[in-house]
């Protein structure tokens, strides 16, 4: 099994996110758990291009600091929604044994939704852990109906869907 991180960066994470406490307390408590556990931790971040301010050397770029990686974690960078636009992130995953891969971060209806969709394609089992991605209100949308509509509706079918203990639990067999 890997725990895949994404998108928690300076520049995304904001009390302005749905649910923000609940979120950021269990993506920390999950983080935790893999460490605790032996489970692989992958991190990936979103760069937004030179002069956006969410770039590499960008302060809003960097991981947020409760959850930073440590040594010997991988940290990938993408540039598209989807993590397995990165060749190395998916080059990495296709050699994986464990096709058990955990999903958390950021946004709901961008990044996490198109890596839950590229996983699924390439034969992963997603696990999405409930109150683990997050996202903002948009023009047709609250944060809150985003993320009940994509963890509720658009993912059944893709993703096992767990309590935050349940995912600790899978974590520590």
């Amino acid at each position: 099994m890997i725990l895949l991180v994404v998108d928690m960066q300076k520049g995304l994470v904001d009390e302005d996110l749905y649910a923000f406490d609940t979120f950021t307390e269990r993506t920390t408590q999950l983080v935790d758990a893999a460490r605790k556990n032996n489970v692989e931790v992958i991190f990936v971040q979103h760069d937004a291009g030179p002069d956006s301010g969410m770039s590499v050397g960008d302060e809003a770029f960097d991981i947020i600091d409760r959850i930073a990686p440590t040594e010997g974690e991988k940290v990938f960078v993408k540039t598209i929604n989807s993590c397995f636009g990165n060749i190395e992130f998916r080059d990495y995953m296709e050699q994986q044994s464990d096709k058990r891969l955990m999903i958390i971060g950021l946004q709901t209806n961008y990044c996490i939704d198109c890596t839950v969709k590229s996983a699924f394609e390439r034969g992963f089992e997603v696990i999405i852990p409930e109150g683990t991605n997050s996202t903002f209100d948009n023009d047709y949308m609250t944060g809150e109906t985003t993320v009940r509509y994509y963890n509720e509706d658009v993912w059944e079918e893709l993703v096992d869907s767990v309590t935050i203990e349940e995912a600790i639990d899978i974590m520590s067999k």
